[in-house]
């Protein structure tokens, strides 16, 4: 029997939730749910680059190409629509919170010009300056090697802490200096100047400038790398949320993508908020996070809920299976699965329960391949959820006789 569903949750993956739709669209929820809750919010929206960016997902005469989004809002459409994306995250931010806009030469003075409106001109941080080596070799003008991240604070209680993502200095000598030994056996270096004494200890920390030339971006067979075109590197990442956030912090980003924010942030001991307009992003994120989760951790007491929020689908699917049993053990083997209209490969898997119009995964799998066999769960009636690589989702309450 077919059911609905519109969240999906997971035991592991957390602790966050990721909000399919727009960001305009999901503006009075989001003000609604995280008003004045968000210590740091990350944005890498569309650089107005004219261009539509897809993503091909499954393997040989199966795979499809997917439309990601589209990036062709003139210059004064862009404007207005991040005017009111920024003036959200405002309302969003707590007292001590912080925005990091991520950006290129396109569109980065207009930007600036706004935040100053809605956060203030007194509330700039920085402008970081991101360079990386990748990319053409223009011989019509300088290379364009570097992005923008604009740096805005909520007000002046801002967290701010550098030394979380400072690097020691580690044993390279600097400037001629003289190496020595304190009476505590630490190793430093020293050098005199105009009569006074500097020192500086191996095991002192190095602050990054506004200027990031230490962050590669991610090469085409980086280990990171999920597939989606403008996917950002964790390292970035880290050095943001290390640097204005603490653990048990809720994070937001607006522009989901390739999950890295949430990514991160979980790693990292924050909460986080995840948004995209695309339903390949919650495929992404729910297989990036499902995949560096594990199992929970059951001493530690510690909620990682991943949490799904979707439009309930009603695309027609057909499907295949069989339920059975070993010993004390129910499975469901399903042998086939199709969506109508412009059949698409399926790309996720899981059993579990309904609870109301909630899905509760129990046995998941981010790569199916037919026959494909899952285990199903012990309590109430066991569920099947099926989700293609157009982002199509159904869900299927089965029986033994099915």
């Amino acid at each position: 029997m077919r059911l609905y569903a519109s969240e999906e949750r997971h035991a592991v993956g957390g602790p966050g939730t990721f909000l399919l739709g727009t960001a305009e669209s999901l503006a009075d929820t989001l003000r609604k749910e995280y008003g004045g809750s968000v210590r740091l919010i990350y944005l890498d929206p569309p650089f107005r680059t004219g261009e539509s960016f897809s993503m091909r997902i499954g393997r040989g005469k199966s795979a499809v190409s997917v439309q990601l989004y589209e990036d062709k809002l003139s210059d004064d459409a862009y404007v207005e629509w991040m005017r009111g994306i920024l003036s959200l995250c405002h309302d969003l931010l707590d007292s001590r919170g912080s925005l990091y806009l991520h950006l290129d030469y396109r569109m980065s003075a207009r930007m600036r010009i706004v935040l100053d409106e809605i956060f203030g001109a007194a509330n700039f941080m920085n402008e970081i300056v991101w360079t990386y080596k990748s990319g053409g070799r223009s011989k019509r003008y300088f290379p364009r090697k570097h992005d923008t991240i604009l740096f805005y604070r909520k007000s002046r209680s801002v967290l701010f802490n550098i030394a979380a993502v400072g690097i020691p200095r580690g044993a390279e000598r600097r400037n001629h200096m003289k190496r020595f030994i304190d009476e505590d056996g630490r190793i430093g270096f020293s050098i005199r100047s105009n009569g006074k004494l500097y020192k500086y200890y191996e095991d002192s920390l190095i602050y990054p400038s506004d200027v990031w030339n230490d962050i590669e971006h991610l090469q085409q067979k980086d280990r990171e790398r999920t597939g989606y075109a403008t996917q950002k590197p964790e390292a970035l990442l880290r050095r943001i949320i290390g640097a204005s956030s603490e653990e048990g912090d809720l994070v937001l980003d607006l522009f989901s993508g390739s999950g890295t924010t949430a990514a991160v942030a979980a790693k990292m001991g924050r909460r986080f908020v995840a948004v995209d307009s695309s339903p390949v992003a919650a495929y992404i994120l729910r297989k990036r996070l499902l995949s560096i989760s594990g199992a929970p951790d059951l001493f530690k007491n510690v909620p990682h809920e991943l949490a799904l929020r979707f439009p309930a689908d009603n695309a027609r699917c057909s499907i295949a299976c069989d339920v059975g049993s070993k010993g004390s053990v129910r499975y469901v083997t399903v042998s086939s699965a199709t969506f109508a209209d412009d059949p698409a490969p399926i790309v996720y898997a899981a059993t579990g329960r309904m609870q109301g119009q909630t899905f509760l995964a129990q046995h998941t799998n981010c790569a199916p391949k037919f026959p494909l066999k899952l285990p199903l769960p012990t309590e109430d009636v066991p569920v099947l959820e099926l989700a293609d690589a157009r982002g199509r989702t159904a869900f299927f309450a089965l029986s033994e006789a099915e």
